[in-house]
């Protein structure tokens, strides 16, 4: 069975989270889309070589969770070039078989527009701001700072900018608890997936 799920969404709305908890409900394989452009970001060098390059060892550095990482990924993602490099790798992972849960800025959009289900996870900016100070510390209002800036580069790029997709399912998780977010998305899946013979 082909069977994708589209998350899209700025930084730590909860798309990760809720993604990984989808996949492993159903049984789906997971990618975090933003995984392969902190890669490319943190390779250095010519950000459009290193996207037409990526390999595993890439995407299993230590350092790709870290604030600097997130930043870097952010910069080269907004090259268009880079972004064709990565999209076929990130289609043909969403058509697997035994379905596909992917997150990222763009899935619903311009990767899987034709996804089975497509969800758009939110919050303030206050709210994710604090959600990463508490993951990674450090100076709160320099944290609200970078996640604005960062909302703006992402929404703002002439290439695939960040918004959710026309038919895509809101969850704004800033006053949700992550299982109740986590809840409404499997909902989400559950009406959309064939009928199983039973």
């Amino acid at each position: 069975m082909q069977f994708t799920v589209a998350i899209d969404g700025p930084a730590a709305a909860g798309k990760g989270t809720i993604g990984r908890a989808l996949a492993a409900r159903f049984g789906f394989a997971h990618l975090d889309t933003g995984l392969l452009y902190r890669a490319v970001g943190a390779k250095g060098g010519d950000p459009v070589l290193a996207a037409q390059s990526l390999n595993a060892d890439d995407l299993a550095r230590g350092d790709l969770r870290s604030m600097a990482a997130g930043e870097a990924a952010s910069r080269v993602a907004a090259i268009a070039q880079v972004r064709a490099a990565l999209v076929d790798y990130q289609r043909g992972f969403a058509r697997r078989m035994g379905g596909a849960v992917l997150d990222g800025r763009d899935i619903g959009t311009v990767i899987c527009p034709q996804a089975e289900v497509k969800l758009y996870v939110t919050a303030s900016a206050d709210v994710r701001a604090h959600r990463r100070w508490m993951e990674l510390g450090g100076d709160a209002s320099q944290i609200l700072a970078e996640v604005i800036a960062r909302d703006a580069r992402d929404m703002g790029r002439s290439d695939a900018p960040l918004r959710a997709a026309d038919d895509a399912i809101t969850l704004d998780t800033s006053a949700l608890t992550i299982e109740t977010a986590t809840a409404r998305a499997v909902a989400a899946v559950e009406a959309k997936l064939p009928r199983r013979l039973g």
